[in-house]
This record gives C-alpha cells, structure tokens and sequence, in this order.
C-alpha cells in the first residue's frame, strides 16, 4: 500500500477517548490510536492525577483485553513471574501462575515506573522491547504500557517534586515507541474542565460496544499492508530529522529513527491523511524520548527541525537544495553540500549569501578563504552574484593590511605579539603549506580584531575544507 492509495474506511462513528470517559486528548488521540495499531510501547507522562492510569486501564476494559496493572514502586519481579518451581529432574524452571502473574496478560500497565528500584528497571527491558520474561516469550500479550511522572527538574524551581521519582534509564527509555506528555489542569479546555470535574463518570465501566475494538482491526490490517511498502516521504523525512536533530547535538540512536518511521506509518493510517504536515509534526514531538530521561528539548527546535525536513521532502529541487545546505550547521559541512553540486548557479548563489549571513565571523572568513579559488575557476555551479559577494571577502585576506595592538602587565616584560603566540603554536602542529595557509587565515582575524575562541579547532576545520575542494576540483592544495 502506498501514500496515494492510504484511505481511510470512515464510519458513521469514529472512536473517540470522550466516549470512556477521558477528556482533554483531542490533539492527542491520533497518537494513542497509532500505539494500538502498530502495538509498540507506550509511555504517559504528566504529574500526579493528570488520567496516566485512568486512561489506559480504560483502553484495556474498551478491548476488552486480559490486563495487568502493577505499580513498579511495590511490586516485586516474582509478582509479575509467579514462584519458581523445578521440574521432576531438575531440567528445567516453571512459575506457578497466579491471577496478577504476566503469563496469560493481554495488555500491561507498568505504573509509576520511574520508582522503580534499578535492578527491577533492568529486567523490564526484554518486557517492554520484546515481550520476553527470562527468555520466555509472552504469544499473548499485545500492548506494553506504562506510566511516569516528571523526572526531576534542577531548572524549573516551580516544578512539582516527587520523591522517589528519578529519570528513567536512558536505555529503557529508547525501548518505547511513543512518548505521551498529558495535558495539566491548566492546559484542558473550560469544557473539559467541566466534565473532568463530574463526580457521576467515577467507576464505570469503559464500554464503546465494540467501536474501537473493531476499528483498531482494521487499522492493524492497512498498517501491515504499508509496512510491507513503506511510502518514500516517510523514510526520507525520518532520516533527515535524525541528521537535523543531531546538528544541535540532539541524538537519536538507529533504533529510534526506525521507530519514528514505523511511528509515523501508523499515524498515517490512523488519520487517514498522507498529506498533512501536522501529522509528520505530531508523529516527530511523539517520537523523542528524552523527556522521559530529564532531558527537555526546545519544543521550538523540534518545530524547526521538522519545517526543515518537510521543506526537503515536498519541495521543489531548489528548496530542496537549499534547505540541506542551511541544515549544515559547520563550515565543513556547508563545503560538502557545495561539492555535491546546487542545481542552478542562482541557487548556488543564495547559498553562497545564507552562509555568509549565517556561519560566525572568524568561520565565515575560513569559508571564504577556502572556496573563494575554486568558485573563481568555475569548478563550483555559483553565478555571479555569489562570486561577487565572496571576492569582496576573499580580496581582503588574500592582502593583509592592518596592525595588532597589545599590552602587557604594567612593569613586566611585553609578551609577544598574538600572532607570534599563536604561529608557535601551529608550528607545533602543523608545517609546509598548510602552516602558511593558516598563517595567512590568522593574519586577517587578528588584524580585523575577530575574536577565535578555538584556533586550532578552526584551523583544523579550515585546512579540511580545503582538503575537500582540493579533491573536489583538482586543484593544489
């Protein structure tokens, strides 16, 4: 099944969390539909009283699933196996089974999960990642869910704090799919408001006759047919935020990049919309796990990150372009893009005028240092506009024409001018041409008062740069 041929069996009702009881999810509610349809693990974060556990004790009693609900904090590992017993000859271990025992569970909620004692968070990792307890594989159970609260955060001194709560294991962690944050008091709407605060809801039975059971077949069936043939945007788009989100030193393992695909499969079929960029958003901030770790991430670099790759992914071959070169964030990655080729000489041009305006000053002199010769030798696709803008740069450095001014403690001895300190220390490094190059390079930072807070770091970016377009363009190095 592909993107185009994605269509959702609408029905007269669709299913919805108002139904059970659960209120304030409206924007939410894709993303818990796409955890049934794809049966990956499910993590709710929020503080206390937020329905972590009403919710998802209601999702069990809808589908009418075998359900299991163990608080981590109290529950012991033999509660969830059952007592060991030996066979007759000693051969082999059974667990006697009891009512609150995982054998038979069809769906699991791991509350309070981040009070759980590490040596217990180190067992839970074959349940959640692979549905296996002491290597024991559980054929009957569909769903692993689980609930926290927010690990503690030293920034926000308005935060609530919980005792015994800590980050949960960033390896634990990374076994779940998806990562909910539930809405507070002060994020429901007045109406929902209202009906969360209504006594009457309070022990009934969730019950949708059938609804949502019905429905998560068959968006279980559409979700193994797209598996089988994943749309292009997908793959790309999960590939491209990875390599946005680790510009800004944001990491994503492969395993989680894999996941935001498959995550993002299921959203599609859940929403029955391949088209719309909220659904590649939403699957995005449902993907990232280090909230559950106390690693908060800017909401708005998400949002950046995900502007980008939508850019990438539907844009036309320029805006294509151009947005790969402004996601390289180095003065060696912007190099590579140019060597791989924009498409036109005007878009070469624009990306010429981006870098100029965007890289730091002391790496935007490297990059003009470095690439000013080859565009000027036509073995760069740039247009004259881009040429221009960088031999107004490049005529500068090439004639060094200023003067370093200095002090010294009053009554000592003058210390050696700047850029004889920083020669020594390059002639410790470096030699030949390379030597002279950054010389040169140093020259002009020093005398234009362009402050370099890592010289080696930027020399060694700069003499890359021009390894790179050596090779690229044939030319001397």
């Amino acid at each position: 099944m592909s993107a185009k041929t994605l269509v959702r069996k609408q029905s007269e009702v669709q299913p919805s969390l108002r139904v059970l009881g659960v209120y304030g999810y409206d924007d939410l509610e894709p993303v818990i539909w796409a955890a049934l349809t794809s049966g990956d693990p499910l993590l709710l974060m929020g503080n206390a009283g937020t329905g972590k556990t009403y919710l998802l004790n209601s999702l069990a009693e809808a589908l009418q699933l075998e359900h299991r609900h163990y608080n981590a904090s109290l529950i012991s590992f033999d509660d969830l196996v059952g007592f060991p017993y030996p066979s007759e000859n000693y051969q082999s271990v059974s667990y006697l089974s009891t009512p609150a025992t995982v054998w038979k569970a069809q769906s699991i909620l791991i509350d309070e999960i981040n009070r759980c004692k590490p040596e217990h968070q180190n067992r839970l990792f074959s349940l959640i990642h692979e549905r296996r307890v002491q290597g024991i594989s559980l054929d009957k159970l569909q769903y692993r869910w689980a609930a926290q609260n927010p690990p503690p955060d030293p920034e926000d001194p308005n935060a609530e704090i919980y005792e015994g709560v800590e980050a949960l294991d960033p390896a634990l962690a990374d076994r779940f799919a998806f990562l909910i944050e539930v809405p507070d008091w002060h994020q429901l709407s007045d109406t929902d408001k209202q009906l969360v605060t209504d006594p009457a809801g309070t022990g009934q039975i969730s019950d949708d006759n059938g609804l949502l059971s019905a429905q998560v077949k068959e968006w279980q069936k559409q979700f193994e047919l797209l598996l089988q043939s994943p749309p292009a945007i997908v793959i790309d788009y999960a590939c491209i935020v990875a390599d946005q989100l680790k510009s800004v030193d944001i990491r994503l393992s492969p395993r989680r990049v894999r996941q935001i695909a498959r995550n993002l499969l299921a959203l599609l079929v859940v929403s029955g919309d391949t088209s719309r960029k909220g659904v590649f958003l939403l699957a995005l901030q449902s993907s990232i796990p280090q909230a559950a770790y106390g690693d908060k991430i800017d909401p708005k670099t998400v949002c950046s990150v995900h502007n980008t790759a939508w850019t990438i992914v539907n844009g036309n071959e320029q805006d294509r372009w151009l947005a790969q070169f402004r996601q390289q964030r180095s003065l060696t990655g912007k190099v590579k893009r140019l060597c791989e080729g924009a498409p036109n000489p005007d878009t070469g041009s624009i990306a010429i005028s981006q870098a100029l305006s965007s890289l730091l000053k002391a790496d935007k002199i490297a990059f003009v240092f470095a690439v000013y010769p080859a565009v000027a030798k036509g073995h760069f696709n740039i247009g004259a506009e881009g040429l221009h803008a960088l031999s107004e740069i490049a005529g500068k450095i090439f004639d060094v024409d200023g003067t370093i001014q200095w002090r010294g403690s009053r009554g000592s001895v003058p210390p050696p001018d700047p850029l004889t300190q920083l020669v020594k220390k390059l002639e410790s490094k470096i030699s030949g041409t390379r030597l002279i190059r950054a010389c040169q390079l140093f020259s002009y930072l020093l005398t234009n008062n362009i402050e370099v807070a890592r010289p080696l770091q930027l020399e060694k970016a700069f003499n890359e740069a021009v390894e790179i377009i050596a090779k690229h363009s044939g030319l001397d190095q």
